[in-house]
């Protein structure tokens, strides 16, 4: 640099300008870190003007370090004499820099120490330039200069080409703090002065760009904060803050806008929330209760009765698309007029209904709805078919709760029953060969369909028989806890749908007979021919179907095509299960000994 500070160079230095760097002599370690002032001239004694020596042309000095006498002046001309001066005092090296350079100047202030800056690529050293021979001094003053020494390195020459003070680190040094004399005021046509060149610790710094050396200039003499390199600006955090919050208010924007839509869906945090099944397939299998229930339920009814001061309910189902509906005779037979009867379908549309016919034998009854569409007929199955053990389902309103579905299954075929009877009579009696089921039947689920598991009506729900009654079957028997026990009765499908087609074409329903009185008074095993009938007349009607098969009074039918009947009751309702017609075959006890007797069933108007 050429700002009349020396410079430090770190970069290495080779073995032999190492070898040329002089050791500071033992006797000048107290001499401090500054150079000696330069003799001053005598009271008296006027310097010569100045003159600009001319340079020696040649190569540069080998040494680094150069002398210069101290008494020659710049400005005085080759051989010219020189004014007297007072001895110079020796010029001796700091313990810093390996030799003093003796300026040549008017006036010096002080010896300071110079070393040439290297070239930026190592080059060839070449041979010693000759220093210009001084100009004579004048008489009686006499120039002082120190011979050279032989050039010492400062340190031990590094093997490895490190830098001449080794790799920066805590165990170097740091290079002395100096401050220069004060600069002597500029003089014109003066040479300029050489500049002191001091080495110093290396810092590594980072390498620029375009291919700079690693090593930088190192200046303890310049100001603080002027040599070493800028330190990087802070980055400020202000924006890394402003960052963060807004990461932060994101983050609990999100979490709370998740937590309030929670708690707006379910009801609060601490709500339970219980597992649930999605919703699947509706649909069921025809066979399946469900099936069944979806399919018949169009076509069943629910009948309100009113009349004599008294009313009820009961259930129908839809026999064709005219509009017939089929139900037991005690559900209709309180009412006085077709005005008394109305219907609700399942769907909830209600109508009035007018009566075709009734029988009170079969306990059936047959009514009329008009003006009503989409009516729904339930299909008819066969009763003769059904088992025990199958499956069953009742449809009716127990209770007036209409379109109530109960399941079963048949738990017993050709059970004898008798319903009715309330009137005294006999008039009033219903003999039903009924199926019997543990469905739940009660009382307005009489008229009702009974089901298979192809949703076919194989029976009429009529009667149940109820805890703690005796003879009183059916529904308003002499029951005295009336509800279902799992004894419900209902009639064959095959007989209703006789008595039905019968009761829609003429009105009445005609039963079959064997042409008999019996005596419903014995208590022997059977059913035993009276000895006289009603009125004192013949207990075997004459011409009728039991005369002709040979049938006696007092004769003792135990049989009926095989089945086997314990009394009168159960006789009349094997004859009645049959048409009119049918040919039956009966096992009789006569006098100890059994015969075989067949007849044809004849007719009679029902009422």
């Amino acid at each position: 640099m050429n700002n009349g500070k020396p410079n430090w160079w770190s970069r290495p230095s080779s073995a032999p300008e190492a070898a040329r760097i002089p050791t500071p002599s033992p006797a000048d370690e107290g001499d401090g870190d500054f150079p000696l002032p330069a003799p001053q001239p005598s009271p008296g004694q006027e310097p010569a003007a100045p003159t600009d020596p001319a340079p020696a042309p040649g190569p540069p000095a080998a040494e680094p370090f150069a002398a210069e006498p101290a008494a020659a002046d710049s400005g005085q001309a080759a051989g010219a004499p020189a004014p007297e001066a007072a001895p110079a005092p020796a010029v001796e090296p700091t313990k810093t820099a390996p030799e003093p350079a003796v300026e040549s100047a008017k006036a010096a202030p002080a010896v300071e120490l110079t070393k040439t800056a290297p070239e930026p690529e190592p080059v060839a050293v070449p041979a010693a330039e000759p220093v210009p021979a001084a100009a004579p001094a004048p008489a009686g003053v006499e120039a002082r200069v120190p011979a050279p020494q032989a050039p010492q390195p400062l340190h031990t020459p590094d093997e490895y080409r490190t830098p001449p003070y080794g790799e920066p680190g805590p165990w170097a040094p740091a290079p002395p703090v100096q401050r220069p004399p004060a600069a002597a005021p500029p003089q014109a046509h003066s040479q300029p002065r050489p500049q002191p060149q001091v080495h110093a610790h290396p810092h590594p710094q980072p390498q620029p760009q375009g291919g700079a050396a690693p090593w930088v200039q190192y200046d303890p003499w310049s100001a603080p904060g002027t040599g070493a390199p800028p330190l990087p600006p802070k980055k400020s955090r202000k924006g890394l803050a402003i960052a963060a919050a807004l990461a932060f208010a994101l983050v609990t924007g999100v979490i709370g806008g998740g937590i309030g839509a929670y708690v707006e869906r379910n009801g609060g945090i601490t709500t339970v929330e219980l597992p649930q099944a999605e919703a699947g397939d509706t649909g069921r299998a025809p066979d399946s209760v469900a099936g069944i229930a979806a399919s018949a339920l169009p076509g069943v009814v629910t009948l309100h009765v009113r009349g004599n001061g008294s009313s009820g309910t009961g259930t129908g189902f839809v026999l064709d698309n005219k509009g017939h509906i089929l139900t037991n005779n005690h559900v209709v037979d309180g009412a006085a007029s077709s005005e008394d009867i109305s219907v609700t379908f399942s769907s909830g549309e209600t109508a009035r209904a007018k009566l075709i016919g009734k029988d009170t034998g079969y306990d059936l009854a047959v009514v009329q709805v008009t003006g009503v569409s989409g009516l729904k007929a339930l299909p008819l199955g066969n009763s003769d078919n059904v088992r025990v053990g199958d499956p069953v389902v009742a449809i009716g309103a127990p209770f007036d709760l209409s379109n109530t579905v109960t399941s079963g299954i048949i738990s017993a075929k050709e059970r004898p029953i008798t319903a009715g009877g309330e009137k005294g009579d006999g008039s009033d009696i219903s003999y039903v060969d009924a199926l019997q089921t543990d469905a739940p039947i009660n009382p307005g689920n009489s008229g009702g369909p009974l089901l298979d598991s192809k949703a076919r009506v194989i029976g009429i729900n009529s009667a149940i028989r109820a805890a703690g009654g005796g003879s009183g079957e059916g529904e308003g028997g002499s029951a005295s806890q009336p509800g279902s026990i799992g004894l419900g009765f209902a009639i064959p499908i095959n007989q209703g749908k006789r008595v039905a087609e019968e009761l829609i074409n003429t009105g009445k329903a005609t039963h079959p007979v064997i042409g008999v009185s019996l005596d419903m008074q014995f208590q022997g095993d059977g059913a035993r021919v009276g000895e006289k009938g009603k009125d004192g007349s013949a207990s075997v009607t004459a011409g009728g179907p039991a005369a002709k098969a040979g049938l006696r009074p007092g004769d003792v039918i135990t049989k009926v095509d095989g089945q086997r009947v314990h009394n009168g009751e159960e006789l009349i309702v094997k004859i009645r299960a049959h048409r009119p017609g049918d040919e039956l075959e009966l096992t009789l006890s006569r006098d100890g000994k059994e015969l075989t007797k067949t007849l044809t069933l004849g007719s009679s108007q029902g009422t």
